[in-house]
């Protein structure tokens, strides 16, 4: 039997990618409806090969035998209309930054936190992309040698910004000024994304700090982030470094990571293998490389880690959590 699901920014690049992904996982679809702002309605988009038509957002949407909703539309969107879509019994899993940190709705990792799934009141939140990516592959060395701090630097995709962000490359690549990022992002590393905070830190960057110990369920570990965006059309990285509590074998430490669930480690520097963007787009793992001590400290290891931000740091990650939610009908 399927389900009856609800797109809701259904022509955005993650609305477009959630129907790949479900077409891709053979997600059970029994109805599909599509929803986004006025201006969108209308559009035609394909699913299995059977044509929708794209409809306007309204209050009355969701009073229909929906039993799923994925949003990613935006957190006003979201604050607006995943609680009217959840007062009717729809389960909304939401991908903008509405609802990540609010204590009663889980923030979830399928990989890393399943069973919060367990204790939701209608609305599941979707992680930020560059951390989704980061706990993939911690959250296994978390449980064994425990995690007393992180410092990570980003290199993140255009395509985080959305079509307009990838839009913006092209046209500063073209000498035109740019309308989306604060500088021209050709040729250029901009270590700003979303807006400054008193701290001096931005809000993407308090995201992973913020997100992280929430997901992870440890308030004790400490992240230091800085996000940049690069002139990189698709997939994240990062270089992260991990300060852990207990002593680690480096053997034990990578046969952990092979063994963790969506990560594949691709480490052979002898032969210039590592995670790469133009690799890892297009792909649902998270890929991890470039592991190597940290002689600085106790117990210490740096590593490199490559995902697809539109499909695990967004969309995939959405449809795994809406295929864990069907398993607990």
């Amino acid at each position: 039997m399927g389900v009856n699901v609800a797109i809701v920014g259904a022509t955005g690049m993650v609305g477009r990618t959630f129907l790949k992904v479900m077409e891709e996982r053979n997600f059970p679809v029994n109805k599909l409806y599509l929803f986004a702002s006025s201006k969108s309605a209308g559009e035609k988009l394909y699913f299995k090969n059977k044509e929708y038509i794209v409809e306007e957002l309204t209050e009355e949407s969701f009073n229909r035998d929906i039993q799923i909703a994925l949003f990613s539309a935006g957190a006003t969107v979201s604050k607006q209309f995943a609680p009217i879509a959840a007062s009717r019994g729809i389960v909304v899993i939401d991908n903008s930054s509405a609802w990540r940190m609010d204590e009663n709705v889980p923030l979830v990792v399928p990989e890393v936190n399943p069973e919060d799934i367990s204790w939701h009141k209608g609305i599941i939140a979707n992680p930020n992309c560059s951390t989704i990516q980061m706990v993939v592959p911690l959250k296994p060395l978390h449980d064994k040698y425990r995690i007393k701090r992180i410092v990570v630097s980003t290199y993140q995709a255009v395509s985080g910004a959305g079509k307009k962000g990838i839009d913006d490359l092209e046209r500063t690549q073209r000498g035109e000024p740019p309308q989306v990022f604060p500088h021209p992002i050709a040729n250029n590393c901009i270590p700003h994304i979303d807006s400054f905070t008193p701290s001096g830190y931005t809000k993407e960057e308090l995201k992973m700090i913020n997100e992280t110990k929430k997901i992870m369920k440890d308030d004790s570990i400490k992240v230091s982030p800085t996000t940049v965006r690069v002139p990189v059309v698709n997939s994240h990285s990062e270089s992260v470094n991990v300060e852990f509590a207990r002593p680690y074998e480096m053997k034990e430490l990578i046969e952990i990571l092979k063994n963790a669930p969506g990560v594949v480690v691709m480490d052979d520097p002898e032969h210039n293998l590592y995670p790469l963007a133009t690799f890892a787009t297009g792909k649902d793992e998270v890929f991890v490389g470039r592991i190597r001590r940290d002689e600085t400290v106790y117990s210490g290891v740096n590593m490199w880690i490559v995902a697809d931000n539109i499909r695990k740091g967004a969309a995939t990650n959405a449809v795994q959590i809406a295929e864990l939610v069907i398993k607990n009908m």
